[in-house]
């Protein structure tokens, strides 16, 4: 993320006219790689740096290496195979070995350059074929005096596509192009974008150093400043803007005020709430009361893992709510959980005076016609739904709160939808049981103001996990035998990549009739659920067994969300191997929602990769959401977590929001501590920031937040 001035001359003159690049390179580099301009090119930094004076002999080439270079004769090439399977085959030797080279493509042009008996330098990522060495599609010059010798610049690799290697720019070509492009460019080509307080307090180099030194460091540590001073500007201006979205909106948008605690809110804390509440749930109500009293609308985030009891401060801030006069409606993305959530609520106002009702899509005519005048009237308090709350149909008279459950499930439009409900915008809580890693919350979430509930309501016992191997499946049907005979239930859950997969639905459908067979009836009784299952079979299957007419349900991740049976006492995860941590965790939260000891056994087969293996050793070690979804995101990487708000908030060029976790909690306290003093940043030393959030605006993944 540069200042690169769109009125710079040279940097926004386009690629094309790069000695070196012409029309036909110029256009390969566009599709390819989006480099359009000399910026662009700038921008397109190395993934690593070769140190040409370290050359391996082939004898010492071995398994652990990643990346190697050799030196050495070519002593034959021959074209072998034809067609789809034509190759290049190359012989290169040094004093301790031969080593095979392949090509697969862009033949004909490497063909040009071999000349047996001449020496090569050889660059490429090592493999082995036979238990011998060999690099497909490596990288390779001519090794003349001046690259043998050696140089003490590390010479940079860059990222590039097979058919630019095929026209000969391949990621030495592009260095060789960025080093004619860099004497182009001057000092004033590369203004500073950061305050002189802030590169002094960090030591960075210049902005125009970094620039020059990320493509070309004289040494790793000059390497190694220019890339953290090219990380934090990422890191510190997603920060700086979404601090000033959030400050924004604190100082000046306008929020219906609940300025009082009355008769409902005191009336069920006092003689209807089930348990104590937890510090951690105590902590949110007081946040939310806060963010209600101020006059400026409330955006909050409320995480909590599996069982927090997110659903009582949720309860507790509509009957707020009501007290100051006003409606909510609480938002839930499949029937299932609309209906769970109704009915939970429900149970819990059944003593009180405080009316409720649920929209669906399956509402019937008559009931929804009442339930659109109630609204209308106010004689409804409350309204439980799922996205048919946002039907242009569905008025309210004064809504003031709105609750969106599973927030990952909606998109931003629909979550918009609920706010054009109403005259002054309503509060906005939004709820995940999907714990957010702090480092992701920082960026992804970092325009809202969020809070964490990380207690367990007491009586809960934490669930045992255990890894066994297929083998193991006799013991495991015993297992459940025993729990079922004690009264309990039990699921058994597979896992499915996608509902149309052939594959996954026939291993469903066999696991079921494995089940069966262990479980004949009139002994027991089985539900399915699955994602070809009409709403209707879905529902009902899914309601015998909440209702414990059936003790086993097999299903597929179907029910990660929405179903609540506090009796279910153990889970039996088939080819656990498959499922992802967070989704583990998900679905391991299906049980222990009771008093008992409940169980969680991840059945897998004996061959496991080692990220599985990874994977089953977290959850047998933990039960703590927040731990595993830290674990996640190292595993994963931030671009694969579901539901990843803003996902381009989180693809900078070259933070990490996991390697870089250090960096990224500098620029958030840095940022905090700007912004507390300069708000607007409007003094004479952030003008600069000013003047480069403006220029950046819509041109970054960062800068598009709204």
């Amino acid at each position: 993320m540069s200042f690169i001035s769109t009125t710079t001359t040279i940097l926004s003159s386009p690629i094309e006219y790069l000695k070196g690049v012409g029309p036909l390179r110029g256009d390969l580099l566009k599709k390819e790689l989006n480099i359009f301009t000399f910026g662009d090119l700038l921008e397109h930094f190395p993934y690593r740096h070769l140190d040409k004076t370290k050359i391996t002999p082939i004898a010492q080439v071995n398994m652990s290496m990643d990346y190697v270079q050799v030196a050495g004769r070519l002593t034959d090439f021959e074209i072998v195979g034809e067609r789809k399977g034509k190759r290049l085959i190359a012989h290169i030797r040094d004093n301790s070995g031969t080593m095979e080279l392949t090509w697969f493509q862009g033949i004909n042009w490497v063909q040009k350059m071999m000349a047996i008996g001449e020496e090569f330098l050889v660059f490429g990522k090592l493999g082995f074929f036979m238990g011998k060495p060999q690099i497909v599609h490596p990288e390779l010059e001519v090794r003349t005096q001046a690259n043998a010798v050696g140089k003490s610049l590390l010479e940079p690799i860059y990222p590039t596509t097979e058919k630019l290697k095929v026209r000969g720019l391949n990621g030495r070509s592009i260095a060789k192009l960025t080093a004619v492009l860099l004497p182009q460019i001057h000092v004033k080509d590369l203004p500073e974008n950061l305050p002189e307080s802030i590169i002094k307090e960090l030591k960075f180099p210049s902005r125009y150093e970094a620039y020059c030194h990320i493509h070309f460091p004289a040494d790793q540590s000059q390497y190694d400043n220019a890339l953290r001073r090219l990380k934090f500007e990422e890191l510190f201006f997603a920060q700086l803007r979404m601090g000033m979205i959030k400050g924004n909106r604190h100082r000046f948008s306008k929020g219906i005020v609940f300025d009082k605690v009355g008769d409902i809110f005191n009336d069920f804390y006092n003689h209807h709430l089930p348990f104590q509440l937890t510090g951690a749930q105590k902590r949110v109500l007081k946040e939310i009361r806060q963010d209600t009293a101020r006059g400026h609308q409330m955006n909050r985030l409320l995480q909590g893992d599996v069982g927090s009891g997110k659903t009582i401060v949720a309860l507790l801030t509509m009957l707020l709510a009501a007290d100051n006069g006003y409606q909510s409606c609480l938002m839930a993305p499949t029937e299932i959980l609309a209906q769970q959530h109704f009915n939970s609520l429900s149970k819990l106002l059944s003593e009180m005076n405080v009316s409720i009702r649920i929209l669906t899509g399956s509402t019937k005519k008559a009931e929804r016609e009442k339930i659109l005048s109630g609204l209308q009237s106010g004689d409804i308090q409350l309204l439980v739904g799922t996205h048919a709350l946002i039907e242009g149909v569905v008025q309210f008279k004064n809504l003031g709160l709105a609750i969106v459950d599973e927030q990952h499930r909606f998109g931003v439009a629909q979550r918009a939808e609920l706010q054009t409900k109403a005259t002054i915008p309503p509060h906005v809580l939004v709820m995940t049981a999907t714990p957010i890693p702090r480092t992701m919350a920082m960026t992804a979430y970092g325009d809202l103001d969020y809070s964490v509930m990380d207690e367990l309501p007491p009586g809960r016992k934490p669930i045992t996990t255990v890894h066994r191997y297929e083998t193991a499946r006799p013991s495991i049907m015993d297992f459940v035998k025993q729990e079922i005979a004690k009264g309990r239930q039990a699921y058994f859950i597979y896992p499915l990549i996608e509902e149309s997969s052939k594959l996954d639905f026939e291993n469903l459908m066999k696991g079921y009739e494995e089940v069966k067979a262990f479980f004949p009836e009139p002994n027991y009784y089985i539900s399915m659920v699955h994602g070809k299952q009409k709403p209707e079979i879905k529902d009902t299957n899914m309601m015998r067994f909440k209702t414990n007419d059936t003790q086993i349900m097999v299903a597929t991740t179907v029910i990660e969300v929405g179903v609540d049976v506090p009796n279910a006492s153990v889970m039996v995860m088939e080819s656990a191997e498959r499922f992802g941590l967070s989704q583990l965790h998900q679905l391991r939260g299906r049980v222990g929602r009771g008093s008992e000891q409940s169980f969680c056994i991840l059945l897998t087969g004996q061959k496991l990769t080692n990220d599985a293996r990874e994977r089953l050793k977290i959850m047998c070690a933990t039960n703590d959401g927040f731990l595993i979804a830290e674990k996640d995101l190292e595993l994963r990487g931030p671009g694969d977590i579901e539901g990843t708000r803003q996902s381009g908030m989180l693809n900078f060029k070259l933070a990490s929001i996991v390697q870089d976790k250090d960096l990224l909690e500098i620029a958030k306290n840095l940022s905090d501590r700007l912004l507390q003093d300069d708000p607007d940043l409007s003094s004479a030393e952030n003008l600069l920031l000013k003047s480069y959030l403006l220029l950046k605006k819509g041109k970054t993944e960062w800068s598009r937040v709204a």
